[in-house]
Order: C-alpha cells, then structure tokens, then sequence
C-alpha cells in the first residue's frame, strides 16, 4: 500500500494440500471433527481394519488408553472377541512419549498406567495401541500384563511403523529414537518381549480413515511421512541412522 494504492503479490507457489494423518490416529482428540469426520468413529476403523489384517486368537482385546480405546473397540468388534478395560489410566500424568528424559518416561509409565489383574489373569490377550515410538513403552506395558498374569500376550498397533521424524512442528525423535528406523518388525516384537506384535499397514490405515462415514477428502491429500519418508516439502536430507542396540531378553 503507497499512494498509488493497492497492489498484491504472491511470492509463493501454490501448494496442495497435505492434513497430517497422524492427528487421527493419536493427537487431535476423539470428539473432533476433521474432513467431514469424527476422529472416535476413524479410530474405530482403524481398530477394525487391524483385526482384518493383524488376527490373533485371543481371550479378550484390551486398550492401551487413553487414544488406543476407540481402536481396540473397533478390533474386538471386528474380531468378535470381549473388549475389556484391563489397564487404567492416571489423569495426572500427561503424554510420556514426548518427554525429553528417558528416565523420566520409564517412571510417567509406571504411574500413568495399572493393571487389573483380575481381567487379565489366565487370559490371552491382545493389547492394542495407537503407535511405537522408541519401543520402551510398550515393552514396560507387556511386562506389566504378564506380571498381572497374562497367558499370552499379543501386541497390534493401530498405525504402519514409524520411522521417519516429523519436520513440520511435531515434537517427535531424531530417526535415531525411532525404534522401528532401524530394526524389523520381528526384532521390535523380540525387544518389547510380546509373542506376537503386528502393525497396521500404511494402505489400510489410509483405507480405514477415508471409508469412515463422513469423510470427505482423498488419500492424497494426506501428509504421512513419519510411516512413509515422503515428504510433501522437501527437506535437507537427514543423517544416516545409526542402529541402536536392543536389549533383548
């Protein structure tokens, strides 16, 4: 604006458009909205599809909460097995996998989340959660249902691996952290000492969330790249990963 007026310049190119898919699966809250869809009713899906794809036989599904209990209602739905509240969550303690300290993720677990050992006693189970980070997490919490005394424990994820970073202000790890960067699905299943352990599959994850009632975008229009490594703006290319040791038990 000068005292010639008005003029307007656009210094950029258009983009298309890339929502982040990962808000359905863990961070936006289940009571929103997005695209037409509620994310409680995507989650249920993506629960539902990971029983198609990632079967277990089993005596009841139980969620890790709070973000893997529309999921694991959606698998027992799916699966026809007993949904069951067989860990509970402390409200005090907030999201452990984005605290800095691995110290202090370990002790937010043990006091974010009990057992009921009545519900999981003699019972194979099958766990269910949103996503595996760095794998410590959900190795304290198969332990912790086997100490409850689980027969069998069986772990499924409603999410494809993640082995990517986040560049675009998700607070997530270097590759380095990302257990499954550097280690199959079979040596994260080892590490986390579960006997069995299945993901969701990238293709199914994007099917469950457009197919949900409501929905009203495309698969395209979706930023994966923390399962994928395809990211919509170009980034410096990362440092080389450096395999980190696990301690398998």
């Amino acid at each position: 604006m000068d005292r010639n007026g008005l003029r307007a310049s656009l210094p950029l190119a258009a983009a298309e458009r890339r929502s982040c898919v990962f808000e359905y699966v863990y961070f936006a809250r289940p009571d929103s909205k997005m695209s037409g869809a509620t994310v409680y009713e995507v989650r249920k899906n993506l629960g539902r599809r990971l029983a198609e794809e990632q079967p277990a036989v089993c005596d009841i599904v139980v969620p890790v909460p709070d973000s893997g209990v529309p999921a694991a209602m959606g698998y027992a739905e799916r699966a026809g097995v007993p949904f069951e509240l067989g860990l509970i969550r402390s409200h005090y303690v907030g999201r452990t996998f984005i605290e800095p300290e691995q110290s202090i993720r370990h002790f937010g677990v043990k006091l974010k989340l009990n057992p009921v050992s009545d519900t999981l006693r003699g019972k194979r189970v099958v766990v269910i959660d949103d996503s595996i980070v760095r794998g410590t997490t959900s190795r304290k919490i198969v332990k912790m249902v086997r100490d409850a005394g689980a027969a069998e424990v069986h772990m499924r994820i409603s999410s494809p691996p993640i082995r990517w970073p986040c560049y675009y202000g998700i607070d997530t790890p270097t590759r380095n952290e990302l257990v499954a960067s550097s280690h199959t699905i079979e040596e994260i299943g080892r590490y986390i000492t579960s006997d069995s352990i299945g993901y969701l599959s990238l293709e199914g994850m994007l099917r469950a969330v457009t197919q949900t009632r409501g929905f009203d975008s495309s698969p395209g229009e979706f930023c994966h790249a923390c399962f994928s490594g395809e990211y919509p703006i170009e980034v410096a290319a990362p440092p080389k990963t450096r395999q980190l040791p696990l301690l398998l038990v």
